[in-house]
């Protein structure tokens, strides 16, 4: 697996680089699912845990409440069923992943037409009056929470299997050189 590292390109856009962002943690997320198997997708650890599948779930509801008419609505829409995501998942690869496809292409659709110059403009989540800088932090800082549950279960499920998704365990130094020598070869 390729390291696909976290966006590098400098910018002084907010906007651009919350999408680069959010855009980062969905390949992570999209490259541990890769490699379980389809009954992985539906494992538990434990009977308080959820599977891949279920976070799935969970972040579509959360991406469609949030991102569905973000400027002009509150984020949590009064047809949401929060409970309901955390049971009876999609069953197939199929439909989880159109699921996770159609939430992130909302959010995207969202933040395309969005400026710096929107931060400071109000939205409401839950009643409650953020800056569109702090819903998109919100919304930033939830889906990596879930995206790391993702990466731990496939890992998890993957044992000897895993191709790290970053640097590797036991490379540290090794892409450290990489880093020092490309960074030698610009002066």
């Amino acid at each position: 697996m390729q390291n696909t590292g976290m966006p590098l390109e400098f910018t002084t856009s907010y906007v651009r680089d919350s999408t680069d962002l959010l855009r980062y943690y969905k390949r992570l997320g999209e490259q541990a699912m890769a490699q379980v198997s389809d009954e992985v997708l539906l494992a538990t650890p434990d009977s308080e845990s959820n599977s891949i599948a279920i976070i799935v779930k969970h972040l579509a509801g959360n991406m469609r409440s949030r991102w569905t008419e973000f400027l002009t609505s509150d984020g949590e829409k009064p047809d949401r069923n929060r409970d309901s995501e955390f049971e009876s998942p999609p069953q197939t690869r199929a439909e989880i992943l159109a699921l996770w496809d159609s939430a992130w292409k909302i959010v995207f659709d969202s933040l395309s037409p969005l400026t710096d110059d929107d931060l400071g403009r109000s939205v409401r989540i839950r009643g409650e009056r953020h800056s569109v800088m702090q819903a998109i932090d919100r919304q930033v800082a939830h889906y990596a929470y879930h995206i790391g549950q993702i990466v731990y279960l496939a890992k998890h499920y993957s044992a000897e299997r895993w191709k790290a998704l970053t640097i590797p365990r036991g490379k540290s130094s090794d892409f450290n050189a990489r880093v020092t020598a490309g960074l030698a070869s610009q002066r």
